[in-house]
Formats: structure tokens, sequence, C-alpha cells
């Protein structure tokens, strides 16, 4: 049908709150690197994720992937692990790695590329808040 890939993009969003530590470092290193992010009582954002599964559209079913089964991997794999949850603590992905926005987008990046057919490409936009988000992977 087509001989261009397109991308298709399903919008989400969860709340999680986290803190920002390296706990290789100091307390006072921590504190000047990451600021009010170090608060060691954690804080929240109400995240926007875009997940966007690049491929060419299947001449049989119409698809580059069914949404529907698009929505089911963010829900099962990122929305319910994730969704009001302290990241630091509660989510094992964060246990050894810093939960900066970046990590997260990689982390969901790993967890989502698993569940979808292996020639289909993946793009995460994250949005930690309407002003700062990031894109992965990032091609310029």
């Amino acid at each position: 049908m087509s001989e261009f890939k397109l991308g298709i993009t399903r919008k989400e969003h969860f709340n999680a709150a986290h803190r920002l530590h390296n706990n290789n470092w100091t307390d006072e290193k921590n504190k000047l690197v990451f600021g009010k992010c170090n608060n060691p009582h954690y804080h929240g954002h109400n995240y926007e994720l875009e997940v966007t599964v690049i491929g060419y559209v299947d001449e049989e079913t119409g698809y580059v992937i069914d949404t529907k089964i698009l929505s089911d991997i963010i829900k099962n794999k990122v929305l319910e692990p994730f969704d009001h949850k302290n990241l630091n603590v509660e989510v094992a992905h964060f246990k050894e790695v810093n939960p900066t926005v970046e990590n997260i987008a990689i982390v969901i990046y790993q967890v989502i590329k698993k569940e979808i057919p292996q020639h289909l490409e993946l793009k995460i936009k994250l949005y930690e808040t309407p002003r700062n988000f990031v894109e992965y992977p990032f091609n310029v």
C-alpha cells in the first residue's frame, strides 16, 4: 500500500514520584547537582507519554500496529507498574538507576520494544513537565 514508513502514536499519562540521587555521591554533592529534585521525601510529576510505532502499513489489515494491542502493552508494561508509584522505591528498574526523565524514557522504550514485532521501530517522547521532555531514541 505505502512505500514509505509512517508512525502511529498512542498518548498516555501517569503520575509518579521520584528522587534524583546518586548513591555513589555525598549528600552535599547530590544536593549541589540535583537541587530540590534531591528532596529526601521525593517529589512528583504528571508525566505525559507518547509512544510512536514506525513501520510500513500492512496490506491486509491497513495497520502499522493495532492500536488496541499497543494500548494494552502500554497499560500492562508502563502504566500499571509506574502510575502512582514512587519510582525509586516501588519500581525495580530504578533500584540501581537514577530515575531521571531520560532514564525513565529509556526504560519505557526497553520494556515496550520487547513486546512489539521486531520489524517495527519505536520512539518514546516523555514529558516530565509541559516544558521539559525527552525523545528516545533521538535522531538528528
